[in-house]
C-alpha cells in the first residue's frame, strides 16, 4: 500500500466515527484487522475486533454528535506502515458542548497514530483530552480560576 491508499482508510476510520459508517456504508469495525489493537485515553488498549467493539461502544455513549474538521488535519505519512493524523474536532457530550480552540485549553485537539497494512488498520493510538465538557477543572491548579 502507498502513503494515499493509507490516507484513505484513516479517512473512512474519521468518516465512520462521524456518521456511523465509511462513505460507501460499511461499517467501522471492518476497517479492522482480527488482531488489531484501538487505545483511547482512560479506557486502555483494545485487543482484536471484540474488544475494539466494546471500546467504540462505552466511548461513543455519551458522546451525542462529533465532528472532525477533515480538511484542517495535517497528515503525517512516512511512506511506511505508520502515519499520523493531528486535527481537531466539535461537538456534543453528555456532560456538554465542545469546541476545539473554545476555550483554548479543553478538549477537541486530537491526534491519532495509524498502522495500516494490507487495507486494514492494524493499530490506532488515540491522544486526546477525554474530558470534553471541561469539568475536571478542580484537579489542575492553573485552570482553577478559568
Amino acid at each position: 500500500m502507498n502513503d494515499q491508499q493509507r490516507k484513505a482508510i484513516a479517512l473512512d476510520y474519521i468518516h465512520a466515527l462521524d456518521h456511523g459508517t465509511t462513505p460507501d456504508g460499511r461499517e467501522i469495525i471492518e476497517l479492522f484487522a482480527d488482531d488489531a489493537q484501538l487505545y483511547f485515553p482512560k479506557w486502555g488498549v483494545a485487543q482484536g475486533r471484540e474488544e475494539i467493539q466494546q471500546l467504540l461502544v462505552d466511548i461513543s455513549e455519551p458522546i451525542q454528535h462529533i465532528e472532525h474538521h477533515v480538511d484542517d488535519i495535517t497528515w503525517i505519512l512516512s511512506g511506511t506502515d505508520l502515519l499520523v493524523a493531528e486535527g481537531t474536532s466539535h461537538g456534543q457530550h453528555a456532560d456538554g458542548h465542545w469546541q476545539a480552540g473554545n476555550p483554548d485549553w479543553g478538549a477537541g485537539r486530537w491526534c491519532d497514530v495509524f498502522e495500516i497494512r494490507d487495507g486494514k488498520i492494524q493499530r490506532v493510538f488515540i491522544y486526546l483530552d477525554p474530558d470534553y465538557a471541561g469539568l475536571d477543572k478542580d484537579r489542575y491548579a492553573w485552570l482553577s480560576d478559568r
